[in-house]
């Protein structure tokens, strides 16, 4: 039974790490506010999420594994709603989302998304 949940944490540290890694080269190579927002959510939810995940599994059923919990639950809720803020502020000041081109019949045609 202990390989099982070390093998189960271990796959959820990886998931983890990799979504960790993608959202932080979404923050990096993303164009504008609003994509950067969701490159964040990502690695709110998705990466804290699997990390502290294969933490509660390695605690086992304890008080440690209570607090871990508590601790995503309280990510869920407060990572949209401050991805959420972000976007309402941005917009409010003003900031555009950036235009992308796009080949149309060997045309490029600069397209926006507001």
């Amino acid at each position: 039974m202990s390989i099982l949940i070390d093998f189960l944490s271990f796959s959820c540290f990886f998931v983890g790490t990799v979504a960790l890694i993608t959202g932080s080269f979404g923050m990096v190579r993303l164009p504008d506010v609003y994509s950067r927002i969701h490159a964040a959510g990502i690695i709110d939810t998705a990466a804290v999420g699997f990390i502290v995940l294969g933490m509660i599994l390695q605690s086992g059923f304890s008080l440690t594994s209570a607090k871990l919990a508590l601790i995503v639950l309280f990510l869920f809720f407060t990572s949209p709603i401050s991805g959420h803020a972000v976007a309402m502020m941005a917009n409010k000041f003003g900031v555009k989302p950036q235009a992308r081109e796009i080949n149309k019949n060997n045309k490029k045609v600069r397209e926006t998304d507001g």
